[in-house]
């Protein structure tokens, strides 16, 4: 079944059948989707007005969580001047040939969506109004509209938008220059607190995510892989699988080597998941595991270490005179920390159903990045990217792992080995850890220098982390502009690379997570040998004038003083940063402060240590993310979420261990994460600034680890260099 790419009237027409409605499709002119800074693909929004004039509107991206679901169709319905009450939101497709950019990563969906969608909203007002005006009789100019209404103030006539849906059928959809839209001051459903669309029946149980799918005729398929990732097929027991009770098919995998496509595997399908995995346990594979066996987490420590005594293979940033200015510092601070190898853990394993029928397939995937998949399915099976429909399910976690197709192209592969039958993969929780995209591991020395006053001003990072033929692994960047770097004459940013063979991805925040623990951790030992707080050192560096400093690649937005100085200023004030020498013993607080994904966020960590333990009772959070907070319960969620993230990636014991190229964690025992009776009481403020709306999903995370490890340092004097936070580093 090939995908078809429709027209504007062919797109109403279907719509109609389909929903006895009348459906709009405002597609935004790639000239001026370029001009924005959007993808050059027109971003389409879809309304329908029902007979009873209920509005269906449709969700375009992959719901993960961060509320897009809820979120976009807000921003849609504002501006058609309609009442939430009377909005059912349906999940599109995947088809960026019809909605434009649909992936779910970085936190750019809010920044990118704000403008378009809400454009698209007032399209569909726009044409409902020129329907009512033709058939009244009246300029438009003479028409308003409120909760769904077309009103003439004029004659005193009213009437539902389902009156003149047929009528804007026929309309041309407007140009989006010639729209006016709504003064926030105007909004009534923007900024206001909406419940998830879909929390009902998520709350019921109801069937709505990929590992819910069910097809007549599905078959259930697990996938065996060699526990190094990247060994190859040599042979297995396949005819005694065969024969075993309830299974259907057993086939060999051959893949391409790359774990972001197809690795080679064994397939096992039955008529249920269960019967299949445990036909898996009997399943006996020999490996070549030549290339990949002599990875291990030991190797990887030594390696490291090795590379900061060599010094750095390449330099990210040179700024200044950094070598005279740490060499005529009064103080000189040295330190080296690092990070754990971390899996995502998602609650859902990954799992794809697919639908192969010779010339075309059928998907249903949680994916966070739909495109890349339908480009590698494509790839994999020699079908045109037009053949592939994907129908997106609501996602049980992602935190960037499915940012990956892999799982995707997986389940059309073991598919196509059996045409014309729904098949579903499903990754056991053991696949779930082992065939992960992890954190990149990372290893820094840092050197600072302060004058006699107590002033920061050299700062030299050497960060060694994983990559290859001078490129650092997915995840594993590094950018110029990091704090306190972009703020000093001074600064040195280096970089050394050591070889794995796990493939490496974005996790919540990506790079910034790691940094932000290792920067802020570091910046608080400065602060100290100066004399001061580290509040007070990043207010010092920020100064009192408000300035701008470009971003340093593609990506990394311009930093603005002002912004950072605000949100400091409001989280100390919120955590009584002032009165914490009146903590009892054993009890301190911790500051953090980082810019990532466009966003300002800083956070007061309060930590309590005893016997070796610790627990976190409070944290305080403020964030600047722009002039306007869409859906404030769903943006409060997301910081919460991001705190508790970030202290179980610290407190939880989670790392990822490797021998002889084969992860040895299989499941949340050995990679645990926050339990709920561990989750402090959050508080979050956020700090309004004229500038556009931008993302929530990543930006909160990143100063929490720092901030807790202060708090540890507060309450204990002893200093964290190292993470997971272990009890024998307390004791």
């Amino acid at each position: 079944m090939a995908r078809t790419s429709l027209s504007r009237r062919s797109f109403i027409a279907a719509s109609l059948l389909a929903g006895g409605g009348v459906a709009f499709e405002f597609a935004l002119p790639l000239g001026r989707a370029s001009a924005q800074g959007l993808d050059a693909a027109p971003i389409t929004a879809f309304v329908r007005i029902l007979p009873d004039n209920r509005v269906v509107i449709g969700g375009k991206n992959a719901e993960i969580g961060q509320g897009a679901k809820t979120m976009l169709p807000m921003l849609i319905a504002e501006e058609l001047d309609v009442a939430w009450d009377s909005v059912t939101v349906e999940q599109t497709d995947a088809d960026a040939t019809i909605y434009g950019a649909q992936s779910a990563g970085g936190s750019r969906t809010t920044g990118r969506e704000w403008l378009p969608m809400r454009q698209a909203g007032a399209a569909a007002r726009a044409m409902v109004l020129a329907a009512a005006a033709q058939e009244w009789g009246v300029p438009v100019s003479a028409l308003s509209s409120g909760q769904g209404r077309v009103l003439h103030e004029a004659s005193g006539r009213a009437a539902p938008y389902a009156t003149f849906a047929a009528g804007a059928a026929r309309q041309t959809a407007p140009d989006p220059a010639s729209l006016t839209l709504k003064d926030p001051s105007a909004f009534r459903i923007v900024g206001t607190r909406v419940m998830g669309v879909d929390t009902p029946a998520i709350t019921q149980g109801k069937p709505l995510f990929g590992i819910d799918v069910d097809r007549p005729g599905m078959l259930h398929a697990v996938l065996e892989t060699c526990p190094a990732v990247g060994g190859r097929f040599v042979s297995a027991n396949l005819d005694e699988i065969r024969a075993m009770p309830g299974i259907e098919h057993v086939f060999v995998i051959e893949g391409d080597g790359q774990a972001e496509s197809l690795l080679d595997g064994v397939a096992i399908l039955s008529k249920s998941w269960w019967s299949a995995d445990q036909a898996r346990l009997a399943l006996q594979v020999e490996w070549d595991t030549r290339a990949v066996e002599g990875y291990s987490t030991q190797g990887y420590a030594k390696c490291a270490a090795e590379a900061l005594d060599r010094g750095p293979e390449k330099t990210v940033l040179d700024k200044g005179d950094v070598a005279s200015a740490l060499d005529g510092a009064s103080q000189r601070i040295t330190a080296r920390y690092a990070v754990p190898i971390l899996a995502h853990g998602t609650l859902e394993p990954q799992n794809t159903t697919a639908l192969f029928t010779g010339d075309a397939i059928e998907i249903w995937s949680p994916t966070q990045n739909p495109e890349s998949g339908r480009a590698l399915v494509a790839a994999a099976l020699g079908l045109e990217k037009e053949a592939i429909r994907i129908h997106f399910t609501r996602i049980g976690g992602g935190f960037g792992r499915r940012l990956m197709g892999d799982y995707m192209v997986q389940a059309a592969a073991i598919a196509a080995k059996v045409p014309g039958v729904p098949v579903k993969l499903l990754y056991s929780r053991q696949d779930e850890f082992r065939r992960d995209f992890f954190r990149a591991g990372a290893w820094h020395e840092l050197d600072a220098g302060i004058d006699a006053a107590g002033r920061l001003t050299a700062f030299r990072d050497h960060y060694v982390t994983f990559g290859a033929d001078g490129a650092p692994s997915r995840g594993a960047e590094v950018a110029a502009g990091i704090v306190p770097a972009n703020l000093l004459a001074n600064a040195r940013i280096e970089q050394s690379l050591i070889a794995t063979n796990l493939p490496t991805g974005w996790l919540r925040a990506p790079r910034s997570n790691s940094l932000g623990f290792v920067l802020l951790s570091f910046l608080d030992e400065v602060a100290q040998a100066g004399g001061r707080d580290l509040p007070a050192l990043l207010l010092e560096l920020l100064g009192e004038d408000a300035r701008t400093i470009p971003g340093s690649g593609p990506r990394e937005a311009d930093f603005q003083t002002g912004r950072a100085r605000s949100v400091i200023e409001k989280v100390l004030v919120l955590a009584d940063w002032a009165g914490r020498g009146g903590l009892a013993s054993g009890r301190g607080k911790g500051f953090g402060f980082y810019f990532s994904h466009a966003g300002y966020f800083a956070v007061v960590v309060e930590a309590q240590v005893r016997d070796g333990q610790v627990r976190v009772p409070r944290v305080w959070a403020a964030g600047d993310v722009g002039s306007q907070i869409v859906n404030p319960l769903n943006a409060e969620q997301q910081v919460r979420g991001a705190v508790i993230e970030g202290l179980g990636q610290a407190l939880a014991g989670q790392e990822i261990t490797q021998v002889d190229g084969a992860v040895e964690q299989a499941n949340f025992d050995t990679h645990p994460f926050m339990r709920i009776d561990a989750v402090p009481e959050i508080e979050v403020a956020f700090v309004p600034s004229d500038n556009g709306p931008t993302g929530l999903g990543e930006p909160a995370l990143p100063p929490v680890v720092g901030a807790l490890v202060n708090a540890v340092h507060a309450a204990t004097g002893t200093r964290i260099r190292k993470l997971p936070l272990r009890e024998e580093d307390l004791v």
